[in-house]
This record gives structure tokens, sequence and C-alpha cells, in this order.
């Protein structure tokens, strides 16, 4: 019997990933295959709406599916990039990864990884609560060691992620799908910089850069899921996370979001606008 809770609070938004993922995994033309993400949804569809859910429950539920469906084309696209440069650090002989938010990511299990690469998933403590047993009873074995390191990062997550067994001086790929949008700008200049001091030469870190109107009615559900009445706004280091990056030890490169898009063969992914797209960062 399915005794979970469902996640609460920003947590919340990878459950909606996970659909995403599931969705495109449906698809003949996939652009990838993550074969747990429809066990995600499944679970949670049980916490959400069984006997034992809290109360507003079947509401978030309702939300999240409708949040799967107005962000799908740009976001299962951005599962897609994340994909590629993650393969690309691994085959030319990165052996580090740390994914930020990691949220109910699988690349753990489904990407080809060597067996001495270390793969660490930092997130909150109630969305490995959530995600493990799930994991678990899947039985899945990922391809390298893979290291779970609960924490919040407003706070100290450091000293977790080095008891893990992190290196500093051995070059990272730091994934980053999107958490920082979610924290203040004091909080996201705070990871940002912590990054910074843990990147050894030849890390990467890379950050999507959208325009965001956050009185879109999309976002303003994405809100009420992830803040409830709580006033929060999305942004991240903002519109000058390039030149931060920059400042602080990056050598970095932008490049259009329909430019990405392009070779996807996804044009209902395009947003049309230059602004939008994504900085690849190198540590010098």
């Amino acid at each position: 019997m399915n005794t979970m809770e469902p996640i609460q609070g920003v947590g919340a938004t990878a459950i909606g990933v996970a659909g995403i993922r599931a969705k495109e995994s449906e698809r003949s033309d996939r652009l990838y295959d993550d074969p747990y993400a429809r066990l995600f949804v499944e679970a949670a569809r049980t916490a959400y709406l069984g006997p034992t859910a809290p109360p507003g429950s079947p509401e978030s539920w309702a939300t999240i599916e409708g949040l799967v469906d107005r962000f799908y084309e740009r976001r299962t696209v951005r599962v897609r990039l994340v994909d590629d440069r993650a393969n690309a650090a691994v085959q030319s002989g990165g052996r580090q990864v740390v994914v930020l938010g990691a949220g109910l990511d699988t690349r753990a299990f489904r990407m080809s990884t060597p067996v001495d690469l270390t793969w660490f998933e930092l997130d909150l403590p109630d969305v490995f609560a959530f995600k493990e047993p799930v994991l678990q009873r899947s039985s899945p074995a990922p391809g390298c060691h893979r290291r779970v390191v609960p924490v919040d990062l407003r706070f100290d997550w450091v000293r977790p992620l080095i008891d893990s067994g992190f290196q500093p001086a051995v070059p990272t790929t730091w994934i980053e799908e999107g958490v920082i949008g979610y924290l203040p700008y004091d909080n996201a200049v705070a990871l940002a910089a912590t990054i910074t001091e843990l990147a050894a030469p030849g890390s990467t870190f890379d950050l999507t850069h959208f325009q965001v109107n956050e009185n879109h009615p999309r976002y303003r559900e994405l809100k009420k899921l992830a803040f409830g009445d709580q006033a929060h706004s999305l942004g991240g280091l903002g519109p000058n996370a390039r030149q931060w990056l920059d400042d602080h030890g990056w050598h970095t490169e932008f490049r259009t979001w329909d430019d990405l898009v392009q070779p996807l063969d996804r044009p209902a992914a395009r947003t049309g606008n230059f602004a939008d797209g994504i900085i690849y960062s190198t540590r010098t």
C-alpha cells in the first residue's frame, strides 16, 4: 500500500517535470527516454488523490497536471539540452557531476555513464523521501556512484556535499535546471558564489535565461503551487547573470534559445525572443 505523503512547496514542481519527461517518453519522435518518470507520476497521483492525502492535495494535483501541459514544449527541450551537455562533459573525461535541486532527475540511471563517475544529487529531504522509495521498488541500478544529499540550498549545503565524497579539486559539471530561478536574489547570489568557490578550473555551470512575465496565468499557478500565498518573485541572478559570472572567474558564452532548439525540430518550443537562451560557463 502506498502511504507516501505528497511533496509540498517548491519540491512539488519536480512532479510536474517528471510528468513532462513521461509525456516526452511516450512520443515516437522523443528527444530522450525516461522509463522512470511514469513511475513517479503514478506514485504522485496516488499520494495526491488517495484517501490519506492532506486537504488541498487534489487541487494541487490538478494544478500540476495543468502546468505539465503549459510548460511542456520548452521544458522538455531543456531536459534534452542538459542531457547533451552532461554527455559531452562525461565523454571529455569529466568524473564528477553535481545536480542542484535534483528533484526527480534520473540521469544517473537512464544515461550511459562510466563506472568511475560520481553523481551527486542535492535537494530537499522531503523530495528524496518521495523519490527513493519509488526507485527502490523499481530496482534500477545507476551506472555510476550516485550520492543523495538532502539539503536546503538556501543554507549550509557544502559540508554535507563534501561529507558525501565531493572533491573540490576535481573539475565538476554543475547541473542547474531552474532551481536558482526560485530563489530570491540574495540567496541566488550566495548559491552562485559558493559554487564558484567549489568549482575547480575546467568546471562547467550553465544557466537558462528567459524573460518571464510573472503576471501570466501559468506563472501565477506555478508560484501558487511552489509558495502558496507567500509573496515571492521568480528571479534568481536576474538579467545581469552573465555579467556576474564573467566578473567571478567564469568564461561565458550565450546561445539563443531558438538557435539551440532549431536542430531538434521542435518549432513549438521556439520563443522568437533573442534575449531567451542559455549561458554556458566554464571556470577559468
